[in-house]
């Protein structure tokens, strides 16, 4: 590959992985709504939302891209630690989080995930530069101003709920860097097709499907729960997944941060959820943040065509 071609593919990724916070935060409306309105369990919605997005997936690969679906035999337990710790746990955990904390901070907490994957970069000896730091700090700093202080909800949540979202965090950051393991072997379609396989079946062995279906929920409720499937799960991990796999995982996790403004501006525009000040304010921050890690991407580029 060469400089020019690295530099395009690393723009691309950036869209990428823009795009797929745009269809997370977006969809996370649907979501609350499908919560609060519908009172249903959220482990019910991360089971149907991965159940529905493999099964969309495998008659498609099946028809269309066959080979996508061949993986090798000394591959089934990556396959296997990435479905049930990686997606299992981070969906699982987070929408857990959710409905015991709160939207606002179920998210903060998750997404102090790309700092510890700069930590855990710096704890492997590896330079991490400034710009990137400052980068993390923003992206946090702004996240922390968009969902804001913790509420009533939250403060009546146990110690248990407390470690299951600090949990989600590193679930996350596992997830993003196992994740980049895979995708240098594989295709997106492939990893997702398998993590959402096997990870629907882990939530299948706690909720049933037969008691799913005995809930009798209405005909409008499972368009949603289609809804979700395809454009919280499968649309937006598919781009997810193609834009990690062009660039660096930490700078992949900090521009997957604007997910919480995405999700903000939804509920403005959806909910009648008004922005505060401060909101604007954080805003910034994880704007700033997002663009930072571009700028330092598009600097080590600049610097490879200049070597080349």
């Amino acid at each position: 590959m060469t400089p020019a071609t690295s530099k395009r593919d690393a723009v691309l990724g950036r869209w990428l992985v823009v795009a797929a916070t745009v269809f997370w935060g977006t969809t996370a409306t649907l979501a609350r709504f499908v919560f609060r309105d519908h009172q249903v369990p959220a482990l019910t919605v991360v089971e149907l939302r991965l159940s529905i997005a493999a099964l969309v997936l495998f008659p498609y690969l099946l028809i269309r891209r066959r080979s996508a679906l061949r993986i090798r035999r000394q591959d089934l337990g990556y396959f296997l630690l990435l479905g049930t710790l990686g997606v299992a746990a981070v969906q699982g955990s987070y929408y857990y989080s959710i409905s015991k904390l709160g939207v606002g901070v179920a998210i903060l907490i998750q997404y102090l995930a790309p700092s510890l994957i700069v930590l855990l970069d710096l704890v492997r000896g590896r330079k991490v530069s400034t710009t990137t730091i400052t980068a993390v700090l923003c992206a946090l700093a702004g996240t922390a101003l968009l969902v804001g202080g913790v509420g009533g909800e939250a403060a009546r949540a146990s110690l248990f709920d407390w470690c299951v979202s600090f949990a989600s965090a590193f679930i996350f950051a596992f997830y993003i860097l196992y994740s980049k393991r895979g995708l240098e072997r594989y295709t997106p379609e492939t990893v997702l097709m398998y993590t959402f396989a096997i990870a629907a079946i882990v939530w299948a062995c706690v909720t049933p499907p037969w008691t799913i279906l005995a809930a009798g929920y209405p005909a409008n409720v499972w368009w949603m729960f289609l809804a979700l499937g395809l454009f919280s799960t499968l649309v937006p991990f598919g781009l997810f997944y193609a834009g990690l796999r062009r660039l660096p995982a930490a700078e992949t996790s900090i521009l997957a941060t604007t997910e919480p403004l995405v999700a903000v501006l939804a509920a403005a525009l959806f909910l009648d959820e008004r922005l505060r000040p401060v909101q604007l304010i954080g805003a910034v921050f994880v704007l700033t943040g997002a663009v930072l890690a571009s700028r330092q991407t598009k600097h080590a580029d600049e610097a490879l065509v200049e070597r080349a």
